[in-house]
């Protein structure tokens, strides 16, 4: 797993460099691999035979009507749903499931649509808590705050301020998250993803309930967390005039299948994606 926790800022530099020699963002090799994944909760099919893959560095969109199995496909990536058919390949390891934890420390990272946050908590413990995978010290010595595990906190803290910074939420860094308006809040659940340095953020409908400012807001922030750190980011969202601004391609589900998959051009000009999505008024 060492060559799968890469540093965030690390990876991010060396993309940053390959992308300045081409004169161009660097999509690179497919690192996730969706494989005839079928889910069924007893007679009902929530998702039939999608397949598609994920390349290093690209924003990925995942987009539907509402029902059409977006949130279900996260979750058969995310480990929340064992997939009834198919596996998943993630960096040349294929797996018909995988727990969450297990996803996580391979470097996968999610926000969720409905927030998940500690209310009565600050900004900066939020954010605190995306650090857990990363803690090495034990319990004992954290409790003592002693030697190492000291040392250990101030850098995972430094990290932190580091993206506090990085999604403009200085002036909120001790503020409960839950006296925050709720398009900060959403910040501080990308900030929360963030801190565990992840290759691959999946971010499920980022711009839900927001007004058009935030959304702006949000969509610069996912742009910028793709080309300062090199995250790849598949994200699923139902507002097609922000997943066509900054997406690179984007794969369209409707009832759980598959019915468009291409660059956003290609999925604008396709006859079932205008039946079945941009002419039913979203």
């Amino acid at each position: 797993m060492s060559e799968i926790a890469t540093p965030m800022r690390a990876d991010g530099a060396h993309q940053q460099s390959v992308s300045a020699q081409n004169g161009q963002r660097n999509i690179g090799d497919v690192i996730l691999q969706v494989q005839n994944i079928s889910l069924r909760f007893g007679g009902v099919n929530a998702l039939t035979d999608i397949s598609f893959d994920v390349r290093e560095h690209e924003i990925r969109a995942i987009i539907g009507p509402n029902g059409a199995g977006k949130s279900s496909m996260l979750n058969c990536i995310n480990g929340v749903y064992t997939p009834t058919e198919g596996s998943i390949t993630f960096r040349g390891q294929t797996f018909s499931h995988m727990n969450s934890r297990q996803v996580a420390e391979m470097g996968v990272a999610r926000t969720f649509q409905n927030l998940a946050l500690f209310k009565g908590m600050s900004v900066l413990d939020n954010i605190m808590t995306g650090r857990n995978l990363k803690i090495k010290s034990n319990l004992f010595l954290q409790a003592l705050r002693w030697g190492p595990a000291e040392r250990e906190e101030i850098r995972h803290r430094e990290f932190v301020e580091h993206i506090i910074d990085f999604l403009e939420i200085q002036a909120h860094r001790k503020t409960p998250v839950g006296q925050l308006p709720y398009g900060l809040q959403k910040r501080v659940d990308l900030g929360r993803a963030l801190a565990m340095e992840p290759q691959v953020l999946l971010l499920d409908e980022p711009m839900a309930g927001m007004n058009v400012e935030e959304k702006q807001d949000m969509s610069r922030f996912i742009i910028d967390v793709n080309d300062e750190f090199g995250t790849t980011i598949v994200l699923i969202e139902h507002d097609m005039s922000v997943v066509m601004d900054i997406s690179d391609r984007v794969v369209v589900l409707d009832y759980g299948k598959k019915i468009g998959d291409g660059t956003p051009d290609a999925v604008r000009a396709n006859p079932d994606v205008i039946r079945a999505y941009l002419g039913a008024g979203h």
